[in-house]
């Protein structure tokens, strides 16, 4: 593949408005994906603009390795007479689990660098005392009654009739054509206009489709404050960029290129090195891609970088905690901020004790650090990015929400009902979900390690759709009561693998429609599951709370009826090095979802027992019409404690019970019917 052939194959449109579903459709087949090592072979640095229909290659599991159970040991007779299927009550730690065709890749996470914590769980001995989770919290001594009996019976009676799954379905639940997406659900937007709440850096009476917006104000506004984000071009810059060194990055030269970056970074000249940028250039690209860089891509980058007082003429707002607050800019101003870091060039960013130390880092330096292939990866895709937005301005808006909820919703006392499922071990968030809030697991720090080694879910979609990048620029750490929605991104590479077998794979021209604000129809939440250190302490009911009130908050829109709200898509959000329980974030995402009056797509990466698993606690929970929060009869049949204190976790319970017993009453009837 090259990264810079001019001949640009447009997809065609489909005529309904919707996003051309070449390889997107639920019924598309993954192309197979390894993690083996392949031999490394130079890639041509020609950036290609080819758009040919290749199949997608599915992204594997961003938060797999992990894939965990936890086991209740203390469920009554019911539990008991249960078969209990030792030698799948824990799935291993280090692969994703194969689909029942088989064609699956595995995910290896021992070729992570940032190695997360390896959590050890007792899970061999099934009749340990006290060892699921109920062991953590004083056990409710009511006596059994006539109630309690009944209900176990029905429960019993519900789970021996759970259907017969046919192993080789690939998706369960409601179809993915119901589930709403935008442009086609959404209502008329307003006009677009600044406001206190929303900074706007474009002339909204110019904005018309298919034109470069034009910025606002139309001469460069300088600012240094506490409230702005400190720009290279200022004129109180104590290390200002001069145009002459600039002009030097002609020379076919990393080490030219190096000393034009370290010129304006002084302090850090003896601790930076550029050994993937030397690599890239020696083993990744041919010799005449090299001269290419050099001679066309990197001056016309420079050029953009210069441009920032004319192009981002108005001052940044940054977006701190505890705000409720929107900023819209244009595609081209993003292209311009993000050459920029590539150079290295915003001040007061390199040093965690700088003003800026709760904030992302945003200069690239980290990207050039080491030679470790990533790096290289990485490089490529970015240079594919700047090649398509030097060549051709795009001509889009973006806007980037900061949502702070003061209060969240009662989950006591919710009587809302679960709404629909549909999930699948097949396809990815950004693919099959076209058109619905798509999940980003992120970091607290936003983008989390997309300039530095870190290359799982929220750093491959930051590096595919690049605009995400400049988020970091003004985003302060995210709180627990905190996320950011970003509207408008768009994707400009297609890639292969995941973590160590990630490789650029091509150029991708995204064909998603566009809004009344010239936005793509692209919506994109950050965030950002808490990480543990033990495996039990995600059951506690300050952490499931923390995590239904975070989803709660991503995913809940106030004032917008429930009607003209997207699906969502997501997956296994906070798992993986996070150390979350799969079945539990599922179903934490699936009552947040709820209460935001939202549809869930849920993506499983390849783990075809999860998608069965969560659809039959689905399934049990909807039949029974049990709701978000509390039922207070159900709940004392279960001999649960009748104060509700921390009621979130006793709901969690409840659940993870019933689906317990139906994972392990119904693993035998997967091969054969039962007689109902």
């Amino acid at each position: 593949n090259s990264i810079v052939s001019d001949n640009v194959i447009i997809q065609k449109k489909s005529t309904n408005g919707e996003k051309a579903l070449t390889s997107n459709s639920p019924d598309a087949k993954p192309s197979k994906v390894t993690t083996t090592s392949t031999p490394k072979a130079k890639t041509n640095l020609s950036l290609s603009l080819n758009t040919s229909a290749n199949a997608d290659v599915e992204m594997l599991s961003p938060e797999s390795p992990t894939c965990k159970n936890s086991l209740y040991n203390n469920l009554g007779e019911s539990a008991h007479s249960c078969t209990v299927p030792q030698a799948s009550s824990v799935r291993s730690c280090s692969s994703v689990e194969s689909s029942p065709s088989g064609n699956r890749g595995v995910v290896n996470p021992e070729g992570i660098n940032e190695k997360p914590e390896v959590i050890t769980m007792e899970t061999d001995d099934v009749d340990k005392q006290d060892s699921g989770i109920s062991s953590l919290f004083p056990k409710s001594k009511a006596k059994e009654g006539p109630v309690d009996i009944q209900s176990k019976q029905s429960l019993k009676r519900y789970t021996s009739q759970v259907p017969l799954l046919n192993s080789d379905k690939k998706w369960l639940g409601t179809p993915i054509e119901m589930l709403r997406r935008m442009p086609q659900c959404g209502q008329p937007l307003p006009h677009l206009r600044a406001s206190d709440s929303h900074k706007v850096l474009i002339r909204t009476d110019l904005l018309k489709e298919g034109e470069v917006p034009v910025p606002y104000p139309s001469k460069f506004r300088d600012a240094w404050d506490d409230i702005t984000v400190k720009m290279p071009c200022s004129e109180k810059n104590l290390f200002p960029v001069e145009n002459e060194v600039f002009l030097r990055l002609n020379a076919v030269s990393v080490l030219i290129l190096q000393d034009a970056i370290l010129s304006y970074n002084t302090a850090h000249a003896k601790r930076w090195d550029f050994t993937a940028l030397n690599v890239l250039c020696t083993d990744g690209l041919e010799h005449s891609e090299v001269q290419y860089l050099f001679d066309v891509i990197l001056p016309e980058m420079v050029k953009l970088a210069l441009s920032a007082p004319k192009i981002c003429t108005q001052p940044i707002p940054l977006l701190k905690q505890n705000m409720n607050q929107s900023l819209t800019m244009s595609q081209e101003q993003i292209a311009c901020l993000l050459a920029n870091a590539f150079f290295c060039t915003f001040p007061r960013r390199n040093s965690r004790k700088s003003e800026y130390s709760n904030y992302p880092e945003i200069n690239f330096y980290r990207l050039f650090e080491g030679s470790s292939p990533r790096k290289i990866e990485k490089l490529k895709t970015l240079l594919c990015y700047f090649r398509r937005v030097t060549t051709s301005k795009p001509t889009g808006l973006v806007t980037f929400t900061r949502q702070s909820l003061n209060s969240f919703s009662k989950w006591e006392s919710s009587a809302t009902q679960l709404t629909r499922l549909h999930i699948t071990y097949e396809g990815t968030i950004e693919d099959q979900g076209y058109g619905m809030l798509q999940v980003d697991f992120a970091n607290r720090m936003v983008g989390g390690g997309v300039t530095g080694l870190g290359l799982v879910q929220e750093e491959i979609r930051f590096l595919i759709n690049p605009e995400l990048i400049v988020s970091r620029l003004f985003t302060e750490a995210l709180d627990h009561n905190e996320c950011l929605i970003i509207t408008g991104t768009e994707q400009y590479s297609k890639y292969s693998g995941y973590a160590e077998s990630y490789k650029w794979k091509d150029n991708h021209k995204d064909e998603t429609p566009r809004d009344e604000w010239q936005r793509r129809c692209t919506e994109i939440v950050a965030l950002d599951a808490l990480k543990y250190r033990h495996f039990m302490e995600q059951f506690h009911p300050d952490k499931i709370t923390r995590e239904l009130n975070k989803a709660y908050c991503g995913f809940v829109r106030h004032g917008v009826n429930s009607q003209y709200l997207s699906a969502i898509a997501t997956g296994n959000w906070g798992c993986g090095a996070f150390g979350g329980d799969t079945r539990l974030k599922a179903l934490l995402q699936i009552m947040a979802a709820a209460e935001a009056g939202r549809d869930v797509a849920y993506f499983t990466f390849g783990d075809a027992e999860l998608m069965r698993d969560v659809h039959d606690l689905h399934t049990f929970l909807t039949d029974r019409h049990i709701t978000v929060g509390k039922d207070g009869s159900r709940l004392d049949c279960f001999n649960l404690t009748t104060t509700y204190e921390y009621f979130p976790y006793y709901v969690i319970e409840y659940y993870i019970a019933v689906a317990l017993l139906l994972i392990f009453s119904t693993s035998s009837s997967r091969t054969k019917p039962r007689n109902v």
